[in-house]
Order: C-alpha cells, then sequence, then structure tokens
C-alpha cells in the first residue's frame, strides 16, 4: 500500500501522507516528474525526499516512487471532496437527527465498488463517510479500505459505538484515517442514553473513544447541546480534552432533510448558536454528497435536486453546479427579505426550517431585530 498520494486538487497539486492532516504543495511540473518516475519505476525525486522527511519523518532515500507514491490523475471535474453516507440505519435513535426515519438501506458491494470508482474519477481527494451510523454497514470496511486503495484522504463520521470493535481498530491502525470525528451528546449515561434512546450507549462510546486514544486515532469530538445535556456543557468540553480530542460545539438542531420538525423538540432554548454570516458555499461546485442510492446532491441538506450516480456516471455531476446555483436563490419566504446581507443560513437550511414550521427563533434573524 502507498506511503504518499500525489494529486490534482482544485486549481493546484498536493503531496499528502495517508492519516496526516497536512500537506505539500508542490508546481505542476514536480507533479508530473512525480508521474514519470512513478510510471518508470524510478527512485522518488531528490527534492521530494527532505520535504518528506521534515512533514512526516518518513525516510525516501533510495526508494522507488512506484509503490511509494500513489499519482492520482488529473479529472474534467473540480470536485476536491465528498460525502458519502454508506447507510442510513443506525443503532442509535437519537431525537434530534435529521434523517428521521433511520431505514437500513444501501448499495450492493458492486455498485458501492463503481461509485467510489466514481468518486476518484470527479476528482474527490477528501472523502468523509457516514450514515446513519457508517461502521455498521456490512461493507464499510472494504468500502474504507477500498477508498484508501483509491488514494482518497478518508474522514469518519460515526457515534462512536463500534469504535472499541478489535476488527474495526484493526482497520484504522493499519489503514490511518485523516480524522474520526465522534458525535457527544451528553457527560452522563443519564442524559446520553436519553437523547440516543438506547440503554448503555455513553458506556459503548466512552469505551469505543479510549479503544481510539490508546490506538493513537487521530480524534475530534462533536458535543452536541440538546435539552438532555445542556447543563453537562463544561462537561463535555472536559471530555474532550481527556481524551486529547479537538471539538467544535452544535446547538442549533436542524429539522429533518425532507422538511418534518419533529426533531426540533431536542433543542435547548437559550443555547442556540449564532454562527457567522452566510458568504456563499462550495456545494455542488467543489464539494458534494451522495445518499445511500448512489443519488448525488449538493449537500447533506440541499436534496431537492439530485443525479442518480450509478446510471449517469461521472458525466452527470456536470450538472452539479447549476442545480447548485439555482437551489441557493432566495425564494418563497426569504425572497425580498431586507436583512438577507447578514443571513446566517443557508437557502436550503431556511427551507427546512420553513416546511417543518419551525419558530422563527431557531434560524432567523428578524426575531431579534424585532425584540
Amino acid at each position: 500500500m502507498h506511503d504518499l498520494i500525489a494529486s490534482p486538487f482544485l486549481d493546484g497539486y498536493l503531496v499528502l501522507r495517508p492519516g496526516r492532516p497536512s500537506a505539500l504543495k508542490i508546481p505542476l511540473k514536480k507533479y508530473l516528474e512525480l508521474k514519470h518516475a512513478a510510471g518508470a519505476g524510478e527512485d522518488c525525486p531528490a527534492w521530494l525526499v527532505e520535504p518528506v522527511c521534515r512533514a512526516w519523518d518518513l525516510d525516501l532515500t533510495g526508494r522507488s516512487a512506484a509503490g511509494t507514491v500513489l499519482v492520482r490523475a488529473p479529472s474534467p471535474y473540480s470536485y476536491g471532496r465528498a460525502s458519502y453516507e454508506i447507510n442510513k440505519g443506525c443503532n442509535f435513535a437519537c431525537e434530534h437527527c435529521y434523517l428521521g426515519l433511520k431505514e437500513f438501506q444501501g448499495l450492493a458491494w458492486e455498485d458501492k465498488v463503481r461509485l467510489l470508482h466514481i468518486l476518484r474519477d470527479a476528482g474527490v481527494l477528501w472523502l468523509q463517510l457516514t450514515g446513519g451510523e457508517p461502521m455498521i454497514d456490512k461493507h464499510f470496511a472494504d468500502a474504507y479500505g477500498l477508498a484508501y486503495e483509491l488514494g482518497m484522504m478518508t474522514e469518519i463520521l460515526t457515534n462512536g459505538s463500534r469504535l472499541a470493535h478489535p476488527r474495526m481498530l484493526d482497520l484504522l491502525t493499519r489503514l490511518r484515517p485523516c480524522k474520526v470525528t465522534v458525535s457527544l451528546y451528553g457527560a452522563t449515561a443519564d442524559s446520553f442514553d436519553a437523547l440516543t434512546q438506547r440503554k448503555g450507549a455513553f458506556k459503548l462510546v466512552e469505551k469505543g473513544l479510549c479503544a481510539a486514544r490508546e490506538a493513537g486515532i487521530p480524534l475530534e469530538l462533536a458535543l452536541i447541546t440538546t435539552k438532555h445535556n445542556a447543563h453537562e456543557a463544561d462537561q463535555m468540553r472536559a471530555m474532550a480534552q481527556r481524551y486529547g480530542a479537538r471539538s467544535m460545539e452544535y446547538a442549533n438542531i436542524s429539522p429533518t432533510y425532507f422538511g418534518t420538525g419533529e426533531t426540533l423538540a431536542a433543542q435547548a432554548p437559550g443555547y442556540l448558536n449564532k454562527g457567522e454570516i452566510f458568504k456563499g458555499c462550495p456545494a455542488g461546485h467543489t464539494f458534494f454528497h451522495v445518499d445511500p442510492l448512489g443519488m448525488a446532491s449538493i449537500c447533506k441538506v440541499g436534496r431537492d435536486q439530485q443525479i442518480p450516480l450509478l446510471t449517469e456516471g461521472v458525466q452527470g455531476l456536470a450538472r452539479l453546479g447549476g442545480m447548485a446555483d439555482s437551489l441557493m436563490l432566495r425564494t418563497g419566504g426569504c425572497s425580498g427579505c431586507q436583512l438577507s446581507g447578514t443571513c446566517r443560513v443557508c437557502r436550503p437550511l431556511a427551507k427546512a426550517y420553513q416546511e417543518a414550521k419551525a419558530p422563527l427563533t431557531s434560524y432567523c434573524q428578524h426575531t431579534e431585530t424585532r425584540s
């Protein structure tokens, strides 16, 4: 298996080490030198040896480029990142989940293989594997391994319940991910198990976090604030520090992506984040999302228009940019809004809130100006 990846990325070229967050930027000339060296069985170029040793403590002296550096081919498409919802099924039943009813549905293995090759051909270098709970999909280990083999830098978005499984730990230590992001729903079993509606969930996740930390797997915690755990916010932050993990905090619970509002009951009044002003988004232009059935959309929320990748192939993505532009137009309840210049919510998400008949306090500044 390769130690390095050399790849086009958007308007440049990068050398990366799987499982590490940093990258070396190189010019086109050096990318082409690496491509030639790998194809001709030559040693790694001398100019690469010192930067790689300095960045990742990896000695390339005298090593053949073939087998050491996976050189990815350029793509006519400008997509550098994607997320793949491998299966909507989940072993938790979280009250706030935007997926709503989490049915087990996903592609056959042969179609997953086709789909991952399409993502590679689209230029995707960073791939987030998500769900539902991705690790309970029967093909997760094989899909993860294939994404790694194809030269994608992988992130896993998980509830952490399967992290302590020996086969999972072996996989993630052999083929190191860039990051494993674990959603944390509380700092005690009472709050955690109440939100996930699964007795014993907290103990499972604690066990997984301990195992991942001991195995040296890079962790990040997503601290989810709800009515069940808002009083434990400081304890949740302390947990992240205890596991040596970076953390991000999320309190703005979303409606389901198909526009129903039952999830909003989990929201903690008074804890909503006031995010940055929305200044545009690369969704649909340099990033896209794929659901369990291989349907591509601009993102996880904006699924009004989708492209069947297994039917249309990578060529279907040529239509995605136009879809993104149309879905970002401020229409319906947002057309003509005088506060749109300082809005903190993208149009697809605002549409989901509106369809769910969510209170304006959940997403809109109008309540602030009126008060």
